[in-house]
């Protein structure tokens, strides 16, 4: 799927901090349903372990554990999202993550933000 957008500032894309020179944004439905899941809960978690370092999700069985890994990589990669493993979420249970040693959080970047606004309004484009 693809969003449209110009998301360069007014400056040009000189002074663009994430486009990349473009005006398109490509987005598979996994990108976007954790983007819009993240949109409704600020923050959800997420771990890794020593050995591969790969993101683990487990709040939702939409999609395999190596699916989700990819999810989260390439949003992270897209800039999307930020993955914080020095932040683990407050009073949250991380019993099914009793495997993963290293605890985290991941959330919307403003860049994110401005993306999900952006589906919302335009919707997509199954191109």
């Amino acid at each position: 799927m693809d969003l449209q957008a110009n998301s360069c500032p007014p400056g040009g894309c000189e002074s663009c901090s994430g486009c990349a020179g473009g005006t398109q944004l490509v987005l598979t439905p996994g990108e976007i349903a954790l983007l819009l899941r993240l949109g409704v809960v600020s923050f959800l978690p997420v771990c890794h372990r020593q050995e591969d370092r790969l993101p683990v999700y487990r709040e939702e069985q939409t999609y395999t554990e190596a699916e989700y890994a990819a999810i989260i990589n390439a949003l992270w990669q897209k800039r999307l999202i930020s993955l914080d493993y020095d932040l683990p979420l407050a009073n949250f249970p991380y019993d099914a993550y009793a495997d993963c040693p290293v605890h985290g959080s991941m959330a919307l970047t403003l860049r994110g933000q401005a993306a999900l606004e952006l589906l919302e309004v335009q919707g997509t484009d199954n191109a």
